[in-house]
């Protein structure tokens, strides 16, 4: 069992804690923080907290759930402009934050919660509007991906309200302790412009139909669906989801939903 502080790490959480210095590096290049409201999910020991605090910033509001470490971090770092709350991020109500908006996400991501937070970064975008996160990096190639393996739901749902850019592969012994898979940090920014799809909800439900056995053909994979294939050709019930652009699905789209 790994240990900081005295304090064990717990695999239930997730807790692989960064020490390398130069990935926080490529992290705070990527944003500007002059005066900038900061949240970081998953504090741990503090180690890329105290990074931040280094930063001219105007407030870092850190969320963690292991009351081992929000005792460390209170009783280790007086700063006024730094607040760790007790908190799943996930479950709070995001009007806390609408005083200090925009608000820049600085964070090492818990693999098995990546999704959720993704989602909740599209949720709540007029407010945590850019950043740099780190999670696994087959994770992040999937995200960035605009065809073939690894293309899917994810890649299409998030490109389409965020710019998203690769940044530096973190071996695993930058971490204690070191996780079994490599990570990447990944920089995000909330898109101004976010174009109309018609009854939204509906379309990435139907995204994810489509996607639902990614090596199927469109024709099995829709069949599950109450949609009227014969508004489809032939040529493209045939095509595999992952042979299709933004576009291309969005005209599949039109013609089924009327």
């Amino acid at each position: 069992m790994a240990f900081s502080h005295g304090i064990p790490l717990k695999k239930q959480y997730g807790q692989h804690f960064l020490r390398q210095d130069s990935v926080v590096h490529v992290m705070l290049d990527h944003v500007d923080l002059q005066q900038a409201s900061v949240v970081e999910i998953g504090p741990g020991d503090g180690f890329l907290t105290r990074h931040i605090l280094q930063q001219p910033i105007a407030r870092l509001w850190s969320f963690e759930i292991d009351a081992d470490w929000v005792r460390l971090l209170k009783e280790t770092i007086k700063d006024p402009r730094f607040t760790v709350f007790e908190e799943n991020i996930l479950d709070i109500n995001f009007s806390r934050f609408q005083e200090h908006v925009p608000w820049v996400l600085l964070a090492n991501l818990p693999y098995q919660i990546t999704f959720p937070i993704l989602h909740m970064l599209q949720k709540h975008r007029d407010v945590i509007t850019h950043g740099v996160f780190m999670i696994q990096e087959e994770v992040a190639q999937k995200l960035v991906k605009t065809s073939g393996r690894g293309y899917g739901f994810p890649s299409l749902f998030f490109n389409h309200y965020f710019e998203l850019k690769l940044l530096m592969k973190v071996s695993p012994t930058a971490f204690l302790p070191p996780p079994k898979v490599f990570s990447r940090l990944v920089y995000f920014k909330a898109k101004q412009t976010v174009a109309s799809i018609p009854d939204e909800e509906n379309f990435w439900k139907f995204i994810k139909l489509c996607f639902h056995q990614p090596r199927r053909m469109l024709r099995n994979n829709l069949a599950q669906g109450q949609y009227d294939l014969t508004k489809i050709s032939a040529e493209q019930l045939a095509l595999r989801a992952q042979q299709l652009s933004m576009d291309e699905l969005l005209e599949l789209w039109e013609a089924v939903r009327s």
